[in-house]
């Protein structure tokens, strides 16, 4: 699915937290925001058309941005600055000359940023399965990248981390796959406890079947969740659907979100901002976005 490998490069104080307010005038992240209708994020900026971006990410002030890039056979990760003169130009974060990096997610507390890799745990040798990593902010710099741990990660891949605002981590992983049919991904959830992550569960079947769940978002108050399935009812390559939590802690049935936002191609790496205004993904090699409102029009 996607690729990438390691050179940590810390930050800097040019890049510490900006003090503007994400939204100037009439744009909203530096942008003029969309409506409806899908446009790509910042293009010639972000959204540029001899590169592949996806795993749109932003802090909660909406002035840092992460975002993944593929870099050749691997991938890695760049970070952006919104200041009064717009964007910064990107900085790479996490990068490397074999392994990769990408799949960006801030923590809820934005003390960490987590990611996954191929590399292995000593970092040297042959390429692994992919797991769940992170990094810790220290001040202006990001630590060197820590494990999520064995309750996390398995012996085979684990996809695209998302917190809803208590700490439960929302991924996907192919670890009960058969060697028959790899690519069968599932979404599960893992509760926060005071000695770290605790043992994942699989969601209910009204998400998870026997195709590719994955790349999941969850909401920050836990509402709904967003992920890229391969499904029969598909309209491409991969495409978004959305299941809305009852009132008993029960999923609803996962929806595909429609050919407003699928397309004979791939959607995959959901996002929305902090405040819920807006919608993003990656279509067909760039970051789109679009008004949230189309979540409600799908509960």
């Amino acid at each position: 699915m996607k690729s990438i490998p390691l050179v940590l490069i810390f930050l800097s104080q040019s890049i510490a937290f900006a003090q503007t307010p994400a939204e100037q005038s009439n744009k909203y992240l530096g942008e003029r925001p969309p409506g409806m209708k899908p446009v790509k994020f910042a293009p010639g900026v972000v959204s540029l058309d001899n590169q592949y971006e996806f795993g749109s990410v932003f802090s909660i002030n909406g002035t840092e941005f992460y975002y993944a890039v593929n870099a050749g056979s691997k991938a890695e990760v760049r970070f952006m600055k919104l200041t009064r003169e717009g964007w910064t130009k990107p900085v790479t974060i996490l990068s490397g000359q074999t392994f990769s990096y990408n799949d960006p997610m801030l923590s809820p507390d934005e003390s960490k940023l987590f990611f996954i890799s191929d590399k292995p745990l000593d970092g040297s040798g042959k390429k692994k399965d992919y797991d769940i990593w992170y990094v810790e902010k220290n001040g202006d710099h990001w630590s060197a990248p820590i494990n999520a741990g064995a309750a996390i990660n398995s012996g085979k891949n684990e996809y695209y981390v998302s917190f809803s605002k208590n700490g439960t981590m929302y991924f996907s992983s192919n670890r009960m796959a058969k060697d028959e049919k790899t690519d069968n991904f599932d979404i599960y959830a893992s509760a926060a406890g005071p000695g770290g992550f605790q043992q994942p569960l699989p969601l209910e079947t009204t998400i998870n079947t026997k195709e590719y769940e994955a790349d999941v978002f969850v909401a920050r108050d836990g509402s709904y969740l967003i992920f890229c399935g391969t499904h029969p009812d598909g309209y491409g390559a991969g495409d978004l659907y959305i299941s809305f939590k009852k009132q008993d802690g029960t999923w609803t049935k996962a929806k595909n979100m429609g050919e407003k936002i699928n397309t004979p191609g791939h959607e995959l790496c959901p996002f929305v901002t902090a405040d819920g205004k807006y919608f993003f993904y990656t279509s067909n090699r760039d970051i789109y976005w679009v008004d949230a409102g189309i979540i409600n029009d799908l509960r």
